[in-house]
């Protein structure tokens, strides 16, 4: 009979624990689960991996339907307890519906966290707009780890793509896949900076149903279109590079 391999969740033959997953390898599953690892660098992507990259169509509805209920009811009947509690309705709707049908539930479930904490900040304060001042946060914490990325002289699609290929480290000794990373990586700076600087003056005056509009404009539509163009730049300088491990489904981001 033969015996397990160590890290498969038994034992090995003297009885001890597998090895602890690193913080090296937990990292390198989260880039093969994000949107940019859904194509393989080099490979050249197509619209089934975008779609598949921002969750498919399902990933799609549960991500625009509860900011837009929240925007047509409250533009409507101006009732606060309604309008958010309406998303919050939706996404245990959306994770009922993944528990019936054994998909995958933490998006679910991590999408009902967010609209559930947003919800709560804004009945607590009774204000409409801090509804939004989760995202805002999310934003603003994306664009320092971005921004320490580049100041360590470690571009954080750089790190991502390194991950992917297995290549640790390859776009600091190869001038084209540092340009291509460095660019990309800016690129993703420039996202998350024009979000703040739309979103926060409109927070600060109180134009809610303006900065619902906005949210649900610059949320998943510029999402897409910054990951086709960050697939699009990585492709170049990665052509030859040869893929070690495949891709996996995304977790969706709400």
């Amino acid at each position: 009979m033969t015996t397990p391999p160590p890290g498969d969740g038994e034992t090995d033959a003297r009885g001890d624990a597998p090895a602890p997953i690193t913080f090296h390898e937990a990292f390198a599953q989260a880039a093969r689960n994000a949107g940019i690892g859904q194509v393989t660098p080099g490979e050249a992507p197509t619209r089934s991996s975008l779609l598949k990259a921002i969750g498919g169509v399902r990933g799609l509805i549960e991500s625009i339907l509860p900011g837009l209920a929240f925007l047509v009811i409250f533009t409507i009947t101006k009732n606060l307890v309604l309008s958010v509690s309406a998303p919050v309705a939706l996404a245990v709707v959306f994770v009922i519906v993944r528990l019936v049908t054994r998909s995958a539930v933490m998006p679910a479930i991590a999408g009902l966290l967010g609209v559930g904490v947003s919800a709560g900040l804004a009945l607590f304060t009774g204000r409409a707009e801090d509804n939004f001042v989760l995202g805002i946060v999310i934003n603003v914490v994306c664009l320092v780890v971005l921004l320490i990325s580049l100041v360590a002289r470690r571009p954080l699609i750089g790190v991502i793509v390194s991950l992917l290929v297995n290549d640790p480290g390859g776009y600091r000794t190869d001038p084209a896949k540092g340009r291509v990373v460095l660019v990309a990586t800016w690129c993703w700076v420039g996202l998350f900076a024009a979000r703040l600087a739309v979103e926060v003056p409109l927070y600060l005056a109180a134009q809610t149903e303006i900065l619902a509009s906005v949210k649900l404009i610059m949320g998943v539509p510029l999402y897409a279109g910054l990951l086709w163009v960050t697939w699009l730049l990585v492709r170049a300088a990665y052509a030859k590079t040869e893929p070690s491990a495949s891709v996996e489904p995304p977790a969706e981001i709400s």
